[in-house]
């Protein structure tokens, strides 16, 4: 076990690295300049004004030669040494503040609002998932598979606005918009935060659902399956013993594929609720192209997609004794 995580660790240095390559290139593709953007804030902006800032940001050099000071492979304009090989995200071109506090600051909240979703969309998925198997082509499958249909197809955004709007006229209610700390009250946090995880959950637990149907039907039709029925097993035991753990290999690959997608939705869902998490941060970043800012928190998301990954590797072997891993 020990070695397959090193070996896993040291194939991820490459694909962080490629990843690195197109975050940065890719994200400077955006269209728009921040130079013009800061001119029209300054009245004073001219030709010669653009060079100088164009300097101080470090934009007059090569794009290889920017991604190198970026990674801290090429000395600054000052000729030290700082990038992502020593821990350095950079600064903010706004606000010359570090990135790397910038998202310090603000990932517990995205990370508890991405927590709080995958959780309520496992708990909305699993057991509805299970019970329309267990009563295939009956009333309870067709309301199950058709509330999964409903809950792939509405998106979120769409879902979070009209929470949001329809309430707030019919009873004059609003979801709370004064971001309550976990550390200062927890229910006060739980309660504002509660609504855009349910919203972010029903977002993603459609497909968790059919998933967890299709592959409890194959499972149930098993040979020894079949045998712990002959032996006159209880249904919940031959569910929760027999025949769960080979049918959520699948599902566990799933919610691993659901991490990008969960940084992606919480861009629209912290938006949407004003949570100030990275993704509002991402959204603010990539408004004001403040390139340093969106290349950190996507290199960031990165990583954590790659160890996510890593994660749900090793849960195969809890849920198939099989698996083994040298």
């Amino acid at each position: 076990m020990r070695a397959y995580i090193i070996r896993r660790l040291l194939l991820a240095i490459p694909t962080v690295f490629l990843a690195s390559l197109i975050i940065f290139f890719t994200v400077r593709l955006i269209p728009g300049d921040i130079i013009d953007i800061m001119a029209r804030e300054m009245q004073w902006f001219t030709p010669m004004s653009r060079v100088e800032i164009e300097h101080a940001l470090g934009f007059d050099v090569p794009m290889l030669t920017q991604y190198g000071r970026w990674m801290g492979f090429v000395p600054q304009a000052d000729g030290s040494f700082s990038g992502i090989l020593e821990g350095d995200l950079g600064n903010s071109l706004w606000k010359k503040t570090p990135v790397t506090d910038a998202v310090l600051e603000r990932m517990p909240v995205t990370l508890e609002l991405s927590f709080l979703a995958l959780l309520i969309a496992q708990l909305i998925a699993l057991p509805i998932g299970i019970y329309s198997a267990l009563r295939q082509d009956t009333w309870g499958d067709y309301i199950a598979r058709s509330f999964a249909t409903f809950c792939i197809a509405v998106p979120g955004f769409w879902l979070g606005t009209m929470v949001v709007v329809f309430p707030s006229i019919w009873w004059g209610w609003s979801p709370p918009i004064i971001y309550i700390p976990l550390t200062k009250d927890l229910m006060g946090n739980l309660g504002m935060l509660i609504i855009p995880s349910l919203v972010l959950g029903m977002a993603i637990s459609g497909v968790t659902m059919r998933l967890t149907r299709t592959m409890m039907l194959e499972v149930l039709r098993q040979d020894y399956v079949r045998t712990a029925w002959a032996k006159g097993l209880r249904e919940r035991v031959v569910v929760m013993r027999h025949a769960l753990k080979n049918a959520l290999i699948p599902v566990i690959t799933l919610i691993g594929l659901y991490i990008p997608t969960l940084i992606g939705g919480t861009v629209i869902i912290e938006q949407i609720f004003c949570l100030p998490g990275v993704g509002r941060l991402l959204f603010e970043a990539v408004s004001q192209r403040d390139y340093t800012i969106v290349t950190g928190v996507m290199f960031i998301t990165g990583i954590i997609v790659v160890l996510v990954n890593l994660a749900v590797d090793l849960t195969y072997g809890f849920l198939d004794p099989r698996i083994r891993y040298k």
